[in-house]
This record gives C-alpha cells, structure tokens and sequence, in this order.
C-alpha cells in the first residue's frame, strides 16, 4: 500500500514577459546619469552599480514609459493575488526603481517588508549577468535537515536560481527571501523593481 502527499504551504513564483518598451533602457540610463543623490546614495551603500530607491518616488510622473509599464504589470500583479486567493482588496504601487548593476555588484538577501507583492522587470540582460537567487522560507526552522540532492525537483531545494531574460516579469510576495547574484558580464544588468501594498 502506497501513501499520497499533499503540498502545504506553497510558494508561489510568478513569471511573464511583457515585451521590453521602446527606449526602456536609454531612459533608466538618462534618469541614472541625471539623479547625483541616487548615484551618490549607490556609492555610499556599496551598491555596485545604481538605484534610484532612495532618491526618486516618482518615476510614473516623470516618464510616461514608466506609467505604461506599470499598467502592464499591475495586471499581472491582479492575476497573481487571484492565484494566491487574496481577500477582494486592490493592490497599490507602494514604490518603483531603477537598478542599474555594473559588473561585480551583488544584491544580498533580503526580503520587503510593509508590502505585498514585489517583483522585478528585467529591461537588459546581458549574458552571465546574474540570477536572481530565492531562499525557502522554512530554512531557519530546518535544524536537522538533510542536504538535499542535486538533482531535486525545484520545490524541493533550498535556493532555487532564475535566470533572468530581457523582457521578463517576475513576481513574489514580499517576505520571501531574495538576493541577486554577482554581475560577471562586463556591461550593466538594468531592471525596475516595484512593490504593491
């Protein structure tokens, strides 16, 4: 006699293209060249490239091409809390930014608190220009767990790598541990991230 398993507690990993805007990236590098307290706030964080996290909150106002792309992925973020059976309720841009990662930047892990859903569109990718790595939430509790296999299914493993590709949405909900993996390729990886509350 054979058992069955039931999954609990499911982590969801949504993923989507939404085809890259024309002139998508000349306007992050634009904003990133023009934004000192964003490129100096960089600098002082050791972030390895540029964000306008901490300087810019208005980057839907001040470039129409960013308030068509998050038209386009606020749809998405809709279907996406349909799949996680979220009680009725909108979802609100809470923030947006650029990233723009130079060779050798890194992202450590981290997670968003004080929001819902969080994601990032990759507008340029270049080859070997980092994944983005997520973490099982459950680790910390996982005193005496085995290592897991190489070859174990992704649901399975304690990190599970996404490549990224220019053109690619993915979303989260905001507690899930995630950090980005060293840029090798010799020129930036440039995305826009976001969170909804």
């Amino acid at each position: 006699m054979t058992g069955i398993s039931d999954a609990l507690f499911v982590t969801r990993l949504y993923k989507a293209r939404i085809a890259p805007p024309r002139d998508l990236e000349a306007t992050c590098l634009s904003i990133a060249a023009e934004d000192s307290a964003g490129r100096r706030w960089s600098r002082d964080h050791g972030y390895g490239g540029y964000t306008s996290y901490a300087s810019l909150n208005d980057l839907t106002l001040r470039a129409s091409i960013f308030a068509d792309l998050e038209k386009a992925i606020a749809r998405h973020v809709a279907q996406f809390a349909r799949e996680l059976q979220f009680e009725s309720g909108k979802r609100t841009l809470d923030s947006l930014w650029i990233n723009v990662m130079n060779k050798g930047g890194v992202h450590a892990a981290h997670i968003h608190p004080h929001s819902v859903i969080s994601g990032t569109y990759y507008v340029t990718v270049p080859p070997r220009s980092g994944a983005i790595r997520f973490e099982d939430p459950r680790l910390p509790m996982m005193m005496a767990a085995p290592p897991r296999k190489k070859s174990a299914r992704p649901e399975n493993r304690s990190f599970v790598d996404v490549e990224p590709k220019a053109g690619m949405l993915l979303l989260w909900e905001s507690w899930l541990r995630h950090g980005v993996e060293p840029n090798a390729a010799r020129t930036p990886r440039i995305s826009v991230s976001f969170n909804y509350s």
